[in-house]
């Protein structure tokens, strides 16, 4: 080999690199592709889940409350809090008086304000709920309680 790095050897390394880069970008383009659909979310968008998603950005839970992992860290994750909370079946009764004994009012910890929510928009929050924990999330949160 030449102790002198020349223009062809630059073109080369140059032309190949970008060849085996761009190669790499189509196979991980085409894995993605492929693996996708087996990650979205199969459940079927309901108007109750359109609805509690649009109470959800009214209300600014997000300023507070973290969902998959995006959004505020000052009050828990929420989602998987249906898990957390006694499942499909117990979460909409769990959340209703939830919702209604807000603020606490214990000592030292964060208060969740009171937002005069009527039972027809707690319950459309539970099911936009519902709807983020059927999301594959690969394991996020990495604890249960988020």
């Amino acid at each position: 080999m030449s102790d002198t790095f020349t223009k062809g050897m630059a073109r080369n390394i140059y032309f190949g690199g970008s060849v085996f880069f761009f190669l790499i970008f189509l196979a991980l383009t085409y894995h993605t592709e492929q693996t996708f659909p087996d990650r979205s979310n199969q459940a079927q968008l309901t108007e109750s889940v359109i609805r509690g998603k649009g109470v959800w950005e009214r209300n600014n839970c997000i300023g507070c409350h973290t969902l998959l992992g995006e959004g505020a860290y000052f009050a828990p994750e929420l989602g998987n809090v249906v898990n957390r909370r006694g499942g499909e079946e117990a979460f909409k009764p769990f959340l209703q008086a939830w919702m209604k004994m807000q603020p606490l009012g214990v000592p030292g910890r964060r208060a969740m304000p009171q937002f005069n929510l009527s039972e027809q928009e707690v319950d459309d929050i539970a099911e936009f709920l519902k709807w983020s924990s059927k999301i594959n999330t690969n394991g996020w949160p990495p604890n249960k309680e988020g």
